[in-house]
């Protein structure tokens, strides 16, 4: 029975990393959707590329530095229990490369193709892991602070902190230090209106991100014996708590009944194994409001050029979902119990701060060094050409 537990474990998580990986097609296609034309190109060889950064930067430093586990050794030691370990390290990859994938749709449309793989190299083989192994690895001695400081760790089952808020405020920092779009918000005061270039693909983008979720969310689990149709509902109906409010917010505007979906499955990451379903549709609709909201100060009142609402969607999504979990995880609101509101709020604050520290002191020193931004002739013909010399419809550019 050991065997088959074994291989059983081995199947249930490599399935996971399959859905996990193909959320990976809805961030390049709900970046591809949502910038112009000239861009779209670029969109999606910017996914495919970081991930394949993040796979070799997590293979040989990130992993090692979340969990202590190296893969210097024999394959016949890497084949043991089924090849479990090889099997989970796959899945954690598709978590930590979502911080660049995440990142990429902030600084859409004017950053250079080289710099951003090597801010890629470093965040995921440096940055993420140092928080990834002090939440999940047990390592550096902050949870055991936190349960002797409060009575419980710092709970965050699939990432709403560790991935989503480190990914969104990873990403604030390199949208500051990049600076707006060319001509995006004008000196006389008024805005350029960027519009998505195809809604059909940026909703195709989520739909992949919502369905791959459950994946992220219920795998996490990591064994089979632990998994829990609680996290599965709770994804659920986090998702419809964000997209209710996102449409209503939104006014209908598809960008926001897209983005409202992902906001609340953002949010409910932390809490979804210990929140009851009700109170996962609270979280995932405040989610949706605090998107819908923030997206629109942070383009209109404070001009930050995020071009995708990474830092909303991602960045304070997932921080809400941190808090949330030590309010809606708690007996007295219907959920299992077992975590501590103070444990929760200083978790989120520690990877919002870290985040912060981190990326921005990775995209300063790459911006020192190489250079972020593509020159202002380059962004007006667009990453496509200037990057990577061919458009997303060249048969119709030669017949034009």
């Amino acid at each position: 029975m050991d065997s088959v537990k074994q291989g059983s474990d081995a199947l249930f998580i490599l399935l996971g990393a399959v859905m996990v990986l193909a959320m990976h097609a809805g961030f390049a296609f709900l970046e591809l959707g949502t910038v112009r034309k000239k861009n779209q190109v670029n969109a999606l060889v910017k996914i495919l590329v970081d991930f394949a950064v993040s796979t070799v930067a997590y293979f040989f430093v990130g992993y090692a530095v979340a969990y202590g586990v190296s893969f210097f050794t024999g394959a016949e030691a890497l084949a043991a229990r089924n090849g479990y370990e090889l099997v989970k390290f796959f899945f954690l990859l598709t978590f930590a490369a979502a911080i660049p994938a995440i990142v990429s749709g902030g600084i859409a449309e004017r950053a250079r193709f080289g710099p951003q793989l090597m801010a890629t190299a470093v965040i995921v083989g440096l940055v993420y892991p140092l928080f990834e192994g002090a939440v999940w690895g047990g390592r550096f001695g902050l949870q055991a602070w936190l349960k002797d400081l409060t009575g419980a760790e710092f709970h965050d089952f699939a990432g709403s902190v560790v991935v989503h808020a480190v990914g969104g405020w990873v990403g604030l920092a390199a949208v500051l230090l990049l600076g707006a779009r060319s001509n995006r918000y004008r000196k006389d005061g008024a805005m350029s209106a960027h519009p998505p270039s195809s809604i059909p693909f940026l909703a195709l983008g989520a739909w992949i991100l919502a369905v791959g979720w459950f994946g992220f969310n219920v795998m996490s689990a990591q064994t089979i014996d632990k998994i829990s149709g609680l996290v599965a509902v709770n994804s659920l109906m986090a998702m419809v708590g964000g997209t209710l409010v996102a449409v209503w917010l939104g006014r209908n505007d598809p960008g926001f009944a897209y983005n409202g979906p992902l906001a609340g499955l953002v949010a409910v990451c932390a809490g979804s194994d210990v929140m009851h379903p009700i109170g996962a549709l609270v979280v995932g609709g405040v989610a949706g409001a605090i998107f819908v909201s923030l997206f629109t100060l942070t383009q209109n009142r404070w001009k930050i050029d995020d071009v995708l609402g990474v830092w909303p969607l991602h960045g304070l999504c997932g921080a809400w979902g941190g808090v949330a979990c030590g309010l809606f995880g708690q007996r007295a609101l219907g959920g299992l119990g077992g975590v501590s509101l103070t444990a929760q709020l200083i978790g989120t604050l520690a990877g919002v701060a870290w985040a912060l520290v981190g990326g921005g002191a990775v995209y300063a020193v790459v911006r020192a060094v190489a250079g972020l931004r593509l020159s202002a002739e380059e962004e007006f013909d667009g990453a496509d050409l200037s990057i990577h010399r061919i458009g997303a419809t060249p048969e119709r550019e030669a017949n034009w």
